[in-house]
């Protein structure tokens, strides 16, 4: 290995095993896994499977695909307020699969799966007009055994998804096979699904479990062979009965190991290997892991291979801002990215398992994460949630979370739930104590949560509900923390949802307590549904909570750090200064809104006062105006025009920020501290479009994030532009376009889409495997902009 000498130990598990003969077997070549994303159709409606296959109206899609998002909004479809007033309703997939009689899997003692990683909701899935499976909960995934239905020749896939029970979700779900699915080809004895299982209980210890399974009817000898990187080769033969399984464990210690851990996410290959006794390879399976540890308790909080880390937490929904739920994996990429920038080391999945590549991200990128299960458990928030599944699916939905996602080294603690309605009961205690049995039974490694909440009675009686969690999970409660700790000095706890205002007070209490290991914020970014929680208002408007009345046009949350194009707003800079001492950024500057500019400012629970990067406020000239400084520089100056404005202090007292009030004059605005200096320009009259690319090149059948900006003559971005722009792609497509207005109900799927607070964004997907994709935006009366990337 390098940069590691291994040694091995070895010991076997054995369960229902009975028979000890040996038989020579025939079997066929090492599992095979593709992705099955090309080549699909879609159809939108329902009806019975033979009508519909024959039916026209079928449009070629590829996969991921969310077909909600490429509707229009509307106040009258049925998602409302809680589904970003989306369609939903029921689609069909379709697909062809060619079958060659000398193909593999139709040999004796072949299986073949359709693994799907995501489908939203309601699947049934049929091969041949016949149902191989299927599965209600849109979050998590599954597999579906085709192997009896198919046949030679072409063979037609068609899958049900079923949304259009509403309301079963209070945030936008998406609709349809929104993440990837694979075809998978394996012999009836191999490694079982999910069956490695990686674990590293010191810095120096590695442990590979695997589990066997035999399903031929016959017995047969074997040999497992494990690699981990490029080190030697750790074997171990094994006797396989006929009908049984048999958990193989492997026991590696590494010297000089590469830590994982959010600053430098090294990671390792783990290859694991199924021979038969002839040495010809059954099952082969691939996995990346890291070496980490974790330890908490309340007198050290929470230990990272040994050193105390604080964890700046943002809870995030799965959809991809103007993508929806497409789980593209450049998408995910991006979106951990935009995290790692903002200065997060941690995310929670609100409320949901997250898609496989945003954790592949997580681990190469170094974002920790919590792994959220669901909602509740069984009573409703909504007519149609998981309640309606909670008894019948919740221990196969974990096993299918916590198998899935348990060789992540990301993933620090499962969660089992959020802020359940019934947990003041007794049975709610019983609950929380039989979910943390169904997780620990597949992982027993790391912490479980579950966010707890109390607006409604005395937080003390959920004691005996907090017993049975590892970390307590507190929403918008941390003030109870000190309080707590007397009454149980043992508890270890993090505030699971916060809001965003609370910034400093949350980050000092986390600083001053061990116990209080992290504080995530509702949310890291803007997201569709749960429309208008997080906005402000002005006089005139409609007034109140997301959760008291329908706010159409608002159609998504603007409570994000993180706007729904990718942007940090004011607060996430702030945060982000805080938690990172000043080391990621050392000086940030914004305006505030003018109570009476627009209206009389109002704001609500998760809102923050209205704070922009702009000095165009036209007709307030010699009017008050404030400006917001943050830094951890002792002293801050403002300059306006090149005179100063004052000097002021800055300090943990005043909670990193210096507020300079002055009449609004046009011009250059400059802060000045301990060497740093920011500045904010007036901008003249929108001139030109400018396209810059989160990319220099795309990959085949990639994507690109690519930022219109507005500029004047000079260059400055025209902060008050909302010039409507066109988007028009050559050698690929246009996936989405749009801007970060939460309240624009244009849909994010046309080609033409204005611009909000001089910007907007488009995705362009490059299809192909060779040539360039090619952006042009246009806008009347302003010089347009063209930008190339080359498919490499």
């Amino acid at each position: 290995m390098k940069n590691g000498r291994l040694t091995l130990q070895a010991t076997c598990a054995r369960r229902g095993l009975t028979m000890a003969l040996t038989l020579a077997m025939a079997l066929t070549t090492w599992a095979q896994k593709q992705l099955f994303n090309d080549g699909w159709t879609f159809r939108y409606g329902d009806g019975d499977m033979q009508t519909v296959a024959s039916q026209d109206g079928w449009k070629a899609v590829n996969l991921p695909h969310d077909w909600s998002i490429n509707m229009p909004f509307s106040e009258k479809n049925a998602s409302g307020n809680d589904g970003g007033y989306l369609p939903t309703g029921t689609g069909w997939y379709r697909k062809t699969l060619e079958v060659a009689a000398k193909d593999g899997c139709l040999q004796p003692g072949s299986r073949v799966d359709l693994y799907f990683e995501g489908v939203y909701m309601n699947s049934d899935v049929y091969v041949n007009g016949q149902r191989v499976g299927g599965h209600p909960y849109g979050y998590t995934s599954f597999f579906c055994d085709i192997s009896r239905a198919l046949h030679t020749g072409s063979n037609t896939i068609l899958v049900r998804v079923d949304n259009s029970k509403q309301k079963n979700c209070r945030w936008y779900s998406g609709s349809g096979i929104y993440r990837n699915v694979w075809l998978v080809q394996k012999s009836d004895m191999g490694i079982d699904r999910w069956g490695v299982q990686i674990t590293t209980p010191s810095e120096r210890e590695v442990r590979v479990k695997t589990a066997l399974y035999n399903q031929s009817g016959h017995e047969a000898d074997a040999r497992l062979v494990v690699r981990i990187g490029n080190g030697v080769a750790a074997s171990r033969d094994v006797h396989l009965d006929s009908k049984g399984q048999q958990v193989l464990e492997q026991v590696f210690h590494v010297d000089n190991p590469r830590l994982w851990s959010p600053e430098h996410p090294n990671r390792y290959k783990a290859t694991v290997e199924l021979q038969d006794a002839g040495g010809k390879v059954i099952d082969h399976e691939e996995r990346w892991f890291g070496i980490r540890t974790i330890r908490y308790d309340a007198t050290h909080g929470l230990t990272l291979n040994g050193q105390a880390i604080k964890l700046n937490g943002g809870c995030l929904h799965h959809d991809n801002g103007i993508l929806g739920a497409a789980a593209w994996k450049d998408a995910e990429i991006r979106k951990v990215q935009l995290m790692k920038q903002a200065g997060y080391n941690a995310a929670r999945t609100s409320h949901n398992p997250p898609s496989e590549a945003f954790l592949d991200a997580c681990d190469s990128l170094g974002l920790l994460v919590i792994d959220e299960a669901f909602d509740g458990w069984r009573s409703a928030k909504n007519t149609y949630d998981y309640s309606t599944l909670f008894d019948q699916w919740f221990k196969k939905d974990i096993e299918a979370m916590v198998r899935r996602d348990r060789n992540h080294p990301s993933v620090i603690c499962w969660s089992v739930g959020n802020e359940i309605i019934e947990r003041k009961s007794r049975e709610a205690v019983a609950t929380a104590y039989q979910l943390r049995e169904q997780v620990k039974r597949w992982d027993d490694t790391r912490p479980v949560t579950s966010a707890l909440a109390a607006w409604d009675s005395d937080w003390e009686i959920y004691d005996p509900l907090a017993s049975a969690q590892d970390i307590v999970g507190y929403n918008y409660m941390i003030h109870k923390a000190e309080s707590d700790h007397q009454r149980v000095p043992s508890r270890v706890m993090w505030q699971t949802e916060s809001y965003p205002k609370d910034a400093f007070a949350n980050w000092k209490r986390c600083m001053e307590h061990p116990y209080i290991v992290g504080d995530f914020v509702w949310t890291s970014l803007d997201y569709i549904g749960e429309s208008g929680i997080g906005r402000y208002w002005h006089d005139g408007d409609p007034a109140g909570e997301h959760y008291q009345r329908p706010l159409w046009p608002w159609h998504g949350a603007y409570c994000g750090d993180i706007d729904l194009t990718g942007h940090i707003k004011p607060v996430g800079h702030y945060r982000s200064m805080l938690w990172n001492d000043g080391q990621s950024e050392q000086l940030y500057m914004a305006v505030r809104e003018p109570d009476g500019y627009v209206g009389k400012v109002r704001t609500g629970l998760w809102a923050t006062w209205p704070t922009v990067e702009s000095w165009n406020w036209p007709g307030w000239e010699g009017k008050d105006i404030d400006v917001v400084v943050y830094t951890r520089e002792p002293k801050v100056t403002l300059y306006l025009n090149g005179k100063p404005v004052g000097t002021t202090e800055v300090s943990r007292e005043k909670e990193y920020k210096a507020v300079f009030r002055l009449p609004y004059q046009p011009g250059v605005l400059k802060a000045v501290a301990g060497g740093h200096e920011r500045v904010i320009q007036t901008a003249g009259k929108p001139a030109r479009i400018v396209l810059k690319a989160d990319r220099k090149a795309m990959a085949g059948n990639g994507l690109a994030f690519v930022d219109a900006w507005i500029e004047d003559a000079a260059g400055n971005v025209c902060p008050t532009a909302s010039d409507r722009l066109t988007f028009e792609v050559t050698g690929g497509e246009l996936l989405a376009a749009g801007n970060a207005d939460i309240k624009d109900p244009e849909p994010y799927y046309d080609d033409n889409h204005r611009a909000w607070h001089g910007h907007a964004l488009a995705v362009v997907h490059s299809k192909g495997k060779k040539g360039k994709v090619t952006l042009k935006v246009t806008a009347k009366g302003l010089k347009g902009d063209k930008l190339s990337l080359p498919i490499e």
